[in-house]
């Protein structure tokens, strides 16, 4: 699509002033190019389409000033953003990263995936490229929109973005129809190319139980925004290539506090759902402290061929989850939960504690085979840590005891750990299982040192264990019955 070009001046001395100075003053216009996403008068427009302005300078976000929406068939305003509204609280607040009651807003809100109450960037700025977020699920098929942008709402160089203004400078047209409502496969694209621009967009469409599974395939490109769909079944979400295809955004328990839903600090949440497999692209948190990349809970999903990166609470898993050949990488408790989780193949890394295991008597924990745990080289993103991580924890929290915590190591590779291994625990251990089978070091391969390990822990051996060591690497059994079958 060829970009709709404004001019962006900046004002000259006025001729009074001239007079006034007794001097001749000529102040050259000078004009910053800006190219508009969809094009002034594009047709075939995505309805989750973000609105983009490419300029030939960075900009900076004003302070006040609205961004709005009409629909051209009546003038009719079906949405705007008021810049002059804060998104949320920023990185840290009073000293927290995460704050200890609600702060008082109001700030930007908006509904994803039904979960309403959400803070979220009206407007991202990267460069020299503005992208404006509206609210999800306000544009329709077969409708034409007006955008219009107050002065001073962005300011490019030195000068005011003059803004846009009028029914004629910035319009587009959406496509006529959705996909089929049987469709089973769903196309993502960032540049509009396919049947929706976002990865929220096809959540929005796509039925909570087809009857038959339906695939969301995200082409290569970056995807800001919070992801949240809950009681969906059935359903694969997959990259064109693990690491071109980033999704993420940068949200915190601070940025959407207590007050919002529990699960609502993550980049992207899997809530109350089954069958669902996420495959072959990468999620981030782009904040760090409780600053999650993965909520997932509901029953028989699965991660295949993914990165999750970011803060605290990489990975929070509630349900049964099976893991392969996958990267998790977080600065501290970088996968909690209830479980059961099997991780086959998977890469730790991390600065803090590797996990903490909160799973209840009825279901196993965390298992991971043929895995490794490095520490990264360098200092953690949240400054100087009291020395290496340990495997996992699994302490007092906030009075709850999880007394048959549950961490099994089979066939590792370890960098970088604590040579006692194991933290704090819950106060009667006699039920909890640190175990491990032929854990080695990554570096030499040499078998880590077992009499060093926490005491509540205990280290297999074939000759003793073989059954449980059999049974530790059997994703069925620790799943709970459930043989994970990946969608090719």
């Amino acid at each position: 699509m060829t970009g709709f070009t404004i001019g962006i001046r900046k004002s000259i001395w006025s001729l009074l002033l001239i007079f006034a100075l007794s001097s001749f003053v000529t102040a050259k216009s000078q004009a910053t190019e800006v190219s508009l996403f969809p094009a002034n008068g594009a047709t075939g427009v995505n309805p989750d389409t973000h609105l983009v302005l490419t300029f030939s300078v960075p900009p900076t976000l004003g302070k006040s000033g609205q961004i709005r929406i009409y629909d051209a068939a009546d003038n009719r305003l079906v949405d705007s953003l008021d810049i002059s509204i804060p998104a949320g609280l920023d990185a840290t607040w009073q000293g927290q990263t995460r704050p200890s009651v609600a702060p008082q807003g109001p700030y930007q809100t908006t509904t994803i995936g039904g979960m309403a109450g959400l803070h979220f960037h009206p407007v991202i700025i990267h460069g020299n490229i503005a992208t404006i977020y509206p609210h999800n699920n306000r544009l329709r098929y077969n409708r034409t929109y007006i955008v219009q942008i107050d002065q001073g709402v962005l300011v490019a160089g030195n000068a005011r973005f003059a803004g846009i203004q009028g029914n004629n400078n910035w319009t587009f047209k959406v496509k006529q129809a959705p996909p089929s409502d049987n469709a089973t496969r769903i196309v993502v694209a960032a540049d509009g190319s396919g049947d929706f621009n976002t990865v929220q967009g096809a959540l929005d469409f796509v039925p909570d139980n087809p009857p038959s599974r339906v695939t969301i395939f995200i082409k290569n490109g970056d995807y800001e925004e919070i992801v949240y769909f809950r009681n969906k079944s059935k359903l694969t979400i997959r990259g064109q290539d693990r690491e071109k295809v980033r999704v993420g955004y940068g949200n915190s328990s601070l940025f959407n506090p207590p007050s919002n839903p529990p699960v609502a600090r993550d980049a992207f949440t899997v809530a109350a759902s089954t069958e669902i497999h996420l495959t072959n692209f990468t999620i981030s948190n782009y904040l760090s402290g409780q600053a999650g990349a993965l909520y997932i809970s509901g029953d028989k999903n699965i991660l295949s061929r993914m990165n999750i990166i970011r803060s605290g609470d990489t990975l929070q898993v509630q349900g049964r989850l099976y893991v392969v050949d996958s990267k998790i990488v977080g600065e501290g408790d970088s996968i909690i939960g209830k479980g059961p989780l099997f991780c086959n193949k998977c890469e730790i890394s991390s600065w803090g504690s590797y996990a903490w295991p909160r799973n209840p008597q009825e279901n196993h924990g965390f298992v991971f085979l043929d895995s490794l745990f490095e520490t990264p080289d360098g200092p953690s993103p949240l400054g100087p840590l009291a020395g290496p991580p340990l495997l996992a924890r699994s302490p007092n929290n906030h009075g709850i005891d999880y007394l048959y915590a549950e961490m099994v190591l089979i066939n590792s590779r370890l960098k970088g750990i604590l040579p006692v291994g194991w933290g704090e625990m819950a106060s009667d251990t006699k039920n909890v299982h640190l175990w491990e089978y032929n854990s080695r070091s990554l570096v030499d391969a040499k078998p880590i040192d077992g009499n060093m390990r926490h005491p509540a822990s205990k280290q297999l051996t074939m000759e003793r264990d073989a059954l449980t060591i059999a049974n530790y690497s059997n994703p069925t059994y620790v799943l709970g019955g459930w043989t994970p079958e990946l969608d090719q």
